[in-house]
């Protein structure tokens, strides 16, 4: 005997739900989400949703020599944003395209998505909300959704809390896997544009916009044409699928997914020591909340484009032959692009005449030069 006091103990007859963790309402939750995970199905799928492991046959006929992809990733502060508009259906949507954007950089087909919701309280309409966004994102991306899980967390997040992640795996040939060794002089950027903010950057606008400004989410805003909130929730466009046709239609040399560090420096990630990606500011405009963000935070550029995506949410570096076509491509399938710069040896640039964009050890590999128009 250890001499303890067990009374209490005797009396308390305790359980898992008055301890904060409803069982049940995880089991409603279940059966909820079916109907999302079978919209976002593929053919290579085996099972139905509530297995323990999500399984997915790989048809390795399709590869001669199969590489699997894998990216994780989460959607940052702009949940907040989500949770005080109490719009949640969205947000999944950038979930998926943090994760899936990731892997078709490298040339991957995204196959199938496994999500991570983590709540202070299940509520099961909310999660519906939740995972509906993640499915629609899915779709979007042409890749299934293989399960998840959903975890409560009392006592460590409030019952309006939750926070979302996912790991993506997609698959490409050994020898198609796209990266710097790809690259060449005189290769064009070709940029898509981004749908607005995306995914990051969110806690200073947050600062800017609702601390210091104290703008009001629900407060209707002229340049945008409808409520802050709303503009700010705008979901991130998903590139996997335009990414993948303008691989099988044209030379494509790289891609790079524009998120947290800005254009110049996810660039410099896919450019080879020794050239340079010198791009040109003049060839497009931030969209209208990029300039509301600078103005009343009073941010100077360069930490506008450190922290944002400013426009470019994914890029292509192409061959210079291929230009034409890749833009034709984009514009079919309804994605803003134009040619955004070209890839130079790095002694062909004198650094003195433009602005850097990012300093790597052995050399600056992604430089911005002029002024944007009207921002």
């Amino acid at each position: 005997m250890t001499g303890l006091d067990m009374t209490a103990s005797d009396d308390l007859h305790a359980t898992y739900a008055a301890a904060g963790v409803d069982i049940a309402a995880g089991a409603r939750v279940v059966t909820a989400l079916k109907p999302h995970a079978e919209r976002a199905r593929r053919p290579e799928v085996l099972g139905a949703v509530g297995g323990f492991a999500g399984l997915f046959k790989l048809k390795l006929d399709r590869w001669r020599e199969p590489v699997l992809a894998s990216s994780t990733d989460g959607v940052g502060t702009k949940i907040a944003i989500a949770q005080a508009m109490g719009i949640h259906h969205t947000i999944g949507i950038d979930l998926v395209a943090m994760v899936v954007d990731d892997l078709v950089v490298c040339g991957a087909e995204p196959l199938f998505l496994q999500d991570y919701v983590a709540v202070g309280k299940v509520v099961p309409e909310l999660i519906e909300q939740l995972v509906r966004g993640i499915a629609d994102g899915c779709v979007q991306a042409g890749c299934a959704l293989l399960g998840g899980e959903t975890a409560e967390h009392p006592g460590m997040m409030t019952d309006g809390d939750y926070d979302l992640s996912a790991t993506g795996v997609g698959v490409v040939d050994a020898d198609a896997i796209l990266g710097p060794d790809r690259v060449r002089p005189g290769d064009v950027v070709v940029a898509m544009a981004s749908s607005g903010l995306h995914s990051n950057g969110y806690s200073l606008v947050r600062h800017v916009l609702l601390d210091a400004a104290r703008m009001p989410l629900e407060g209707h805003v002229e340049e945008f044409g409808r409520p802050l909130g709303e503009q700010l929730l705008e979901p991130t466009r998903i590139y996997a699928k335009d990414c993948l046709a303008l691989v099988a239609e044209t030379e494509v040399r790289t891609f790079a997914h524009v998120t947290g560090g800005g254009l110049a420096a996810n660039l410099s990630r896919v450019m080879p020591r020794g050239l340079v990606a010198v791009l040109d500011r003049g060839s497009w405009t931030p969209a209208a909340e990029f300039a509301l963000i600078a103005r009343r935070g009073r941010v100077e550029r360069a930490e506008m484009e450190h922290t944002f995506n400013m426009g470019v949410g994914m890029v292509a570096v192409v061959d210079p032959a291929e230009v034409d076509r890749a833009l034709a491509v984009l514009t079919a399938r309804h994605v803003p692009a134009w040619v955004l710069g070209e890839v130079r040896k790095s002694r062909d640039v004198t650094l003195e005449a433009v602005e850097q964009g990012v300093d790597a050890k052995d050399g600056v590999r992604a430089v911005l030069r002029g002024d944007h128009p009207r921002f």
